[in-house]
This record gives C-alpha cells, structure tokens and sequence, in this order.
C-alpha cells in the first residue's frame, strides 16, 4: 500500500484540480448534454493522466536540484522514497496508454495531448531555463487544457466555438499563478534560489512584482470585456458581466494569498488549503451556470 501511496504522491495527484480548465468549453459552450459532460470528465482524467507523467519525467530529471528546495527535496523521487526508473516506466506507461486511448477515440484531443507533451517535455529537458519563456510555456499548458474541453467536444459531435478572449482570460491567468511562483521561490530561498532553479538568477522581485501586477490586469480586463462583448451577449448571455464581482475577488485573494500570507508556490495546494478562494470559485461557477441556464436558447 505504501508504493502506491508514494506514486500517487509523486504523480501529484492533488495537482489535478488544474485541469478544471478543461470544462470551460462546456460550460461557455453551453453544451450540457450527459454525453459531453462524460467525454469532458474523460479528456480532464486524460490530461490528469498526461500531466502526471510529465511531473514524474520533471522531477526525474530535477531531483538533484529539488534537493536544494525546502519542501521540494521531501518529493518521492528527490527523496529517494520513488526510484528513477520506476517513475521513468509509470510515466512511458501513463502516456502510452492514454494517447493510444485518446488517439483511438477523439483524434482532436489526442492533437492537442500530444502539442502539450512535445511542449512539456522541451520544457523539462531544457526550456525552463530560459527566463520569462519558462513562465510563458507553464500559461500555455493552460490554454491547451481549455482547448483540450474543445477539442473533445468536437470529436463527439457537438457544434462548440470557444471565444479568444476566453483563450486571453486563461492564458494571463495562468501567467499570474506561474510569475507568482517563481516569486515565491526567489524570495523563500534567498541566496539559494539559483541553485535550485538555474534562471531564478535573471528574475528580480521588482520584475515579477510588475509582470504579476500586468497578468493580474490583463486577466480581470480581459473577462469583462468578454463578458460585455457582443458576440458573448449573442451567442453566450447578455448577463454574463454580472460574474465579474467574483473573477476580482479572485484574482485580488490570490495576490492577497501571494504577498500577504507569503504564499503562491503551489497553486494548487493554495486552492485546496484556502477556504475564501474555494468559496469564490464555487459561487462563481453556480453563478456564470445560473445566468447560462436563464439566457435564450442559441
């Protein structure tokens, strides 16, 4: 039992709660048939599954520097709690296995799979330690969960049309979370940071804080205008405007969550572990679900 529990540890299994992202097509879309929400729940299980074995490749490869890290080094593969290779094989298997599935079943999603595998993978083995594009990489394995929900949607028959300003929303969103945690690791390790993370050397708090400061922006910006644009009032529902008090709050707890409480470097721990921000979310989603419902059908 224990194995186990050290390799769903190591595949971060808490993290999953990031492609959440995936049901944004079938929420937006209006698409609320059973089928789609089942082929929705597959293509997140099948990211989840994806971006497990990607965690496992990147701490496979990272493990010396992870050691470095205050909280990383008690990861199951730094630790030596999970071996090498037994990660490398789980890994080959997670992939294998999904993308023969995916391949197999939904051609668009198996695309859009493999576009994010390429992309992670060159992160790992090198990319991420290019500063301001590590950061940028990270936001775009966001917008390809999104498109993963609108690709398996197309795959199943349905007539689905994401907005770009959707794409915008979750891409400067995801910049957010990613500049805040490189924040959160510069100023937690100090001196130690670049020995950790080679390009935490080239980032500067001053430079985050403004780059955090414009992804915050750019995202409560970008949602608003979505939401009063003409097509969402079209096709989606006039009253859409009426979440953007939630989206706010949201964005304004996380920075609270970033700078007051001196948090920010996992994400999904914070999600999980902060009542106020769960809260929002929930309200947000019965919200934005509520207003949908009442629009004219399309």
């Amino acid at each position: 039992m224990e194995p186990i529990k050290t390799l769903l540890e190591a595949m971060r299994v808490k993290a999953w709660t990031k492609n959440f992202f995936v049901f944004a097509a079938l929420l937006f879309g209006r698409v609320w048939s059973f089928p789609a929400f089942r082929e929705t729940v597959l293509a997140a299980l099948g990211f989840s599954f994806i971006a497990s074995a990607i965690y496992l490749i990147n701490d496979s490869v990272d493990r010396e520097r992870d050691k470095l890290h205050p909280e990383k080094q008690n990861r199951p593969i730094p630790s030596g709690r999970l071996s090498v290779r037994r990660a490398v094989v789980v890994s080959a298997v997670l992939i294998a296995g999904t993308m023969a599935a995916a391949w197999n079943m939904a051609p668009w999603l198996a695309i859009v799979y493999s576009v994010y595998l390429v992309e992670q993978i060159a992160y790992s083995f090198g990319l991420k330690k290019v500063v301001i594009l590590d950061c940028i990489l990270i936001a775009l394995g966001f917008v390809l969960r999104a498109l993963a929900g609108v690709a398996v949607l197309f795959d199943s028959g349905e007539t689905i049309s994401l907005s770009p300003w959707l794409v915008i929303c979750t891409f400067f969103l995801a910049t957010l979370l990613a500049f805040a945690k490189r924040r959160h690791e510069l100023v937690s390790m100090g001196e130690n940071a670049h020995g950790h993370r080679s390009n935490l050397k080239d980032y500067s708090v001053s430079l985050l804080d403004q780059v955090i400061g414009i992804s915050a922006s750019a995202s409560i910006i970008g949602y608003s205008i979505y939401t009063v644009s003409d097509r969402t009032a079209e096709v989606v529902s006039p009253y859409l405007w009426i979440t953007i008090p939630f989206v706010a709050y949201g964005v304004f707890r996380y920075l609270f969550i970033v700078y007051s409480m001196g948090l920010g470097g996992s994400p999904d721990k914070v999600l999980i572990r902060d009542t106020p921000l769960k809260v929002d979310i929930v309200l947000w989603v019965a919200t934005v679900a509520a207003v949908l419902a009442a629009a004219p059908a399309i």
